[in-house]
């Protein structure tokens, strides 16, 4: 069942995603060579925790840390570890969630380690482009398949692949409600947006083939290939007024 929210609970939202947001910032200043993954970690855990929230991703279904960071084709749900060294051209996805007063938000963004080739610059430009195709076709009496429609569309124009093994889905008192928001669909088709939904919109694009798999840890997401993938996700809850952005604090990033 969709969980729909009034205002006072989309601004409760409002704040758990303005801490998410602000965790992902202080990774971003700290992304560069030899810094590990599990450093960077440690500081969104801080920060979360400082805030008076707590990590949304911390024991979820056993998962060890508070962010996912995956690196090059790693695609999502990568272990940060101190042995995961970061190196000059890598690109690094961090997934962060922090729940605060009874409401999570979600966020994740690609980056860049220092001099990244051109390719890697414009798969992580598509995937953020892609992401806000998806938001322009969030409107009351759209569907979902016109959001995963234009979020397709963006991805495959430019040659790239869209991950469909993994979605977008509700968020609010869960990490993961209903609906489930695919990054691909046909418009015009699936549930019909209404104001009060709150949603993670994260399309994960591939350079090569859309294929991945799982690694023996039980969460890394790998391209079958070993192509590159970068990943782009906020949290947005839809008004009267429009489309909120929770969880972005940076409006160019």
């Amino acid at each position: 069942m969709i969980q729909l929210k009034n205002s006072a609970q989309i601004s409760a939202m409002i704040e758990a995603g303005r801490i998410t947001g602000e965790a992902l910032l202080i990774a971003r200043e700290h992304v560069r060579e030899g810094v590990s993954t599990k450093e960077l970690d440690t500081l969104i855990r801080n920060h979360i925790e400082k805030s008076g929230a707590r990590p949304s991703f911390l024991g979820y279904s056993g998962f060890p840390a508070s962010a996912c960071i995956s690196v090059n084709d790693e695609v999502i749900h990568g272990i940060p570890s101190k042995n995961r060294i970061l190196r000059e051209g890598d690109i690094v996805k961090i997934d962060v969630g922090a729940f605060y007063k009874g409401f999570h938000g979600d966020s994740a963004r690609t980056i860049a380690v220092g001099n990244v080739s051109e390719e890697a610059l414009n798969l992580i430009k598509v995937t953020r482009d892609s992401f806000f195709a998806g938001v322009a076709a969030v409107k009351a009496g759209n569907r979902i398949g016109d959001v995963g429609n234009a979020i397709q569309g963006c991805v495959e124009g430019a040659g790239y692949s869209v991950v469909k093994r993994y979605i977008g889905h509700g968020v609010g008192r869960a990490l993961h409600e209903a609906p489930d928001v695919p990054n691909f669909g046909t418009a015009g088709r699936g549930v019909r947006l209404c104001a009060g939904m709150t949603l993670a919109i994260e399309p994960m694009v591939n350079i090569g083939s859309e294929e991945v798999y799982e690694l023996p840890d039980g969460w890394t997401v790998k391209t079958r290939d070993g192509s590159l993938s970068a990943h782009y996700e906020n949290t947005i809850a839809l008004t009267s007024e429009g489309v909120i952005i929770t969880t972005l604090i940076d409006k160019d990033w």
